[in-house]
C-alpha cells in the first residue's frame, strides 16, 4: 500500500510530539509539508525533522496534489476556519481537539465532508491506546458485571502558571471543558457507549487571570468562557455519569476516572495519556488489583488516530477517530453550558456507536 501523505497546519507546543511520532514511529504515513503563521517555527520543524515542503499559506498546503491528510493542529478557535478550507479544497482532515468551537461549526464540518466524500475526524486519540483499550475489554468481557455509572474528574487551577502562550484557554473554544473534557468523554463514550441527554451547571470564579509564565508575566486575561462545570450523562446503555472540569481550583492530581459495574469498579488510568495503570475492584479479591495491559501504544503514541485514519483510506474501513465521535463530543461539551443557561435536560442529536476495538498487530507503528 501506498504511504499516506500529511501536511501539517500549526507548528506550535503539541506539534512537537506529533512530529516525532510520524516521522519515527507510524510506517504508513509520511509528513510532507508544515505550514504556520510564524514562519520561524515551520522552517525550524523543517529542519530538525527533514520535512521536504514549507509552505507561507495553509492555502498554498491545500493545493499541493500530493498531500492527502490535512493535520490540523491550530488554536481551537481556529480549528473550523482551518478545517473547512481543507475540505473545501478536496483534503481528508484531522484535527486536534475539539473538532470545532461550537456545536454549530461542527456540523457544517461534517456536512462538507459528507458532500465531498472525505474523511474527518480528530483527536483524543489516547483511547486508542493500551489502557483504554484495555478498560474496554475487561468491561465487554464482563470483569465489572453490568456498568451501572461512571464518575470523571479534571481539577486544576489553569494554565497561567506554566504555559507560554495561556489567553487562548479561557477564550472562545477554551476553558476545562472544551480543552480536557474531550479526553474524559472520548474515553467514556469508548467503554460504556453514547450519550442521550445531559444535564450542566457551569460558572466562572475568576473574571480575570493574571499570567505568572514568561513570556506574557505580568499581563492580564479577561476570561471568556465558564471554567467551573459539572455535567451528569445519561448513556444510551442506561448507565449515569458524572464528569467535572475546572480551572479554578488549587488540587494535587489532575484525573480521575471511574466506572462502575454491578460486580466491580475500574479505576481507569488519565485518558490524557495512552497506557496505564488500570485498578480493578471486586469483593472477592478484598481490594484493588492492578490489571496487565493487553493492547500495544502504552507510550505517548498521539498521532496514532492520524495513523488509523490513514489505515481506514488505504482499506474503505471506517476511521476509528471519525467526525461521529468528535461530534458527540462537542454537542455534548457544549450541551453542559446550555443546561446551565436554560435550566433544562438537553437532549443529544447525535447518534454514537463504538467503533471497532484496535487489534494488536506484531509490526509496532502499522496499523490494522
Amino acid at each position: 500500500m501506498k504511504t499516506i501523505k500529511i501536511g501539517m497546519v500549526g507548528v506550535g507546543a503539541i506539534s512537537g510530539i506529533y512530529l516525532e511520532n510520524i516521522t519515527k514511529r507510524f510506517g504508513e504515513i509520511e509528513l510532507v509539508a508544515v505550514c504556520d503563521l510564524i514562519r520561524e517555527r515551520a522552517e525550524k520543524a523543517q529542519e530538525e525533522y527533514a520535512v521536504p515542503k514549507l509552505y507561507d499559506t495553509m492555502y498554498e498546503l491545500f493545493a499541493d496534489p500530493e498531500i492527502d491528510i490535512v493535520l490540523n493542529l491550530t488554536r481551537p478557535y481556529e480549528h473550523f476556519g482551518v478545517s473547512i478550507e481543507a475540505l473545501k479544497a478536496g483534503k481528508h482532515v484531522y484535527s486536534e481537539k475539539p473538532l470545532a468551537a461550537t456545536l454549530e461549526e461542527g456540523r457544517i464540518l461534517v456536512k462538507t465532508a459528507q458532500e465531498k466524500g472525505l474523511m474527518l475526524g480528530g483527536a483524543p486519540d489516547t483511547f486508542l491506546g493500551a489502557g483504554i483499550q484495555t478498560c474496554r475489554k475487561l468491561i465487554d468481557d464482563g470483569f465489572i458485571g453490568d456498568p451501572i455509572g461512571a464518575a470523571a474528574f479534571m481539577i486544576c487551577h489553569g494554565h497561567e502558571s506554566w504555559h507560554p502562550d495561556p489567553e487562548f484557554y479561557y477564550k472562545h473554544g477554551g476553558g476545562p471543558m472544551m480543552d480536557m473534557g474531550p479526553y474524559y468523554l472520548t474515553a467514556l463514550i469508548n467503554l460504556l457507549g453514547g450519550v442521550s441527554s445531559t444535564i450542566g451547571i457551569t460558572k466562572s470564579a475568576f473574571r480575570q487571570r493574571t499570567i505568572t509564565s514568561e513570556p506574557h508575566r505580568g499581563e492580564i486575561i479577561e476570561v471568556e468562557v465558564p471554567t467551573y462545570i459539572t455535567g451528569i450523562l445519561n448513556f444510551d446503555s442506561g448507565a449515569t455519569g458524572t464528569i467535572f472540569t475546572t480551572f479554578d481550583v488549587h488540587y494535587d492530581t489532575q484525573a480521575r476516572l471511574e466506572i462502575y459495574g454491578s460486580k466491580g469498579t475500574l479505576i481507569v488510568p488519565d485518558p490524557n495519556t495512552f497506557g496505564g495503570p488500570i485498578r480493578l475492584l471486586r469483593p472477592e479479591d478484598g481490594g484493588y488489583k492492578e490489571m496487565p495491559l493487553c493492547f500495544d501504544y502504552p507510550e505517548n503514541s498521539r498521532g496514532l488516530g492520524l495513523a488509523d485514519m490513514a489505515k481506514a483510506l488505504q482499506t474503505g474501513r471506517d476511521p476509528r477517530e471519525s467526525w461521529k465521535q468528535t461530534l458527540h463530543v462537542l454537542e455534548i461539551m457544549e450541551s453542559f453550558r446550555t443546561s446551565s443557561e436554560t435550566g433544562r435536560v438537553i437532549s443529544i442529536e447525535s447518534c454514537y456507536t463504538r467503533s471497532a476495538p484496535m487489534q494488536n498487530n506484531p509490526l509496532h507503528g502499522i496499523l490494522d
